[in-house]
């Protein structure tokens, strides 16, 4: 081509200029954002950090439950998993902005994907800019309670006098204190994680703990001998009596990722695979 045949600088400016100005145009050039997430070649996940038996560990050494079933839903998108690890916000409308819609203010996130998020229809409402889906499991509470000194459990009362366990911050721990004006308070020693009040109980430091079904479940999986522990329900006011179902949240306008995401759950549960993740870990598959 000559040099009279050359488009200009000035049409190059004005060709760019009408596609910019042209909505139409412009999506055509656009890659979706499934599209993008594989022309990067990674699937970003958020998982919380010192989450156990979910996700706990530093670095490449993450493990738990959530770390596993990141890897999983990676390899079903036929991609590498990029794993992004964050601490907890003070609520989860702070961990979905920065994890999920629009990044932290220190510089990392977003992700594509945030696993372990409650599917909470007012949390739905209170953040517009996340969608929620494809639950997983479901938490429960449960009490864990050495059946030598408390053989059963039909309330509170039968708790009163005997050392029990609960994990620092949480609401399980604080409906366990507040019960009857606070008549267990004095009762309850608090842990860095419900991990470590269930080991308690193993341990005969603590005669119970009022933990999460996957937390007793995670120390009863690494311990030596069970067989003087029994897991009972324990309602409590304040305490959900069904526990809650947790998924994963993605960006509102990500539909076409929520479909894959839905489809690879779908599979991972319908090959059995998702069974065998919980089983790993020593943990119940709870229907959502």
């Amino acid at each position: 081509m000559s040099a009279r045949q050359q488009p200009s600088r000035r049409a190059f400016v004005a060709l760019a200029a009408a596609t910019l100005a042209c909505p139409a145009l412009r999506a055509q050039t656009e890659l979706s954002d499934l599209a993008k997430i594989r022309a990067n070649g990674a699937l970003k996940v958020a998982v919380y950090k010192d989450n156990a038996p979910f996700s706990d560990g530093k670095g490449s050494d993450m493990r738990g439950l959530d770390v596993a079933l990141a890897q999983a839903l990676a390899a079903q998108l036929q991609l590498k998993l990029a794993l992004l690890p964050f601490d907890a916000g003070e609520n989860m409308g702070d961990d979905l902005r920065n994890m999920v819609w629009r990044g932290h203010y220190l510089g990392y996130g977003p992700a594509d994907v945030m696993l372990h998020v409650p599917v909470d229809k007012y949390l739905m409402q209170q953040n517009r800019q996340v969608l929620i889906l494809s639950p997983y499991m479901r938490q429960v509470q449960v009490l864990m309670h050495n059946t030598r000194s408390l053989p059963q459990v039909n309330g509170t009362q039968d708790l009163l006098g005997h050392k029990l366990a609960a994990e620092r911050g949480t609401g399980t721990a604080s409906a366990l204190m507040g019960q009857g004006n606070g008549q267990l308070r004095n009762d309850v020693v608090l842990f860095n994680s419900g991990v470590e009040a269930a080991t308690a109980v193993l341990e005969g430091k603590a005669e119970a703990a009022y933990v999460l079904r996957s937390q007793a479940e995670a120390a009863m999986a690494g311990a030596r001998s069970t067989t003087a522990v029994a897991l009972s329900p324990l309602p409590l006011p304040g305490v959900p009596d069904n526990g809650w179902p947790l998924g994963m949240a993605i960006k509102t306008d990500h539909k076409e990722l929520g479909q894959a995401l839905e489809k690879a759950m779908a599979e991972l549960r319908a090959s059995g695979q998702l069974l065998a993740l919980f089983q790993q870990q020593g943990m119940t598959l709870t229907a959502p």
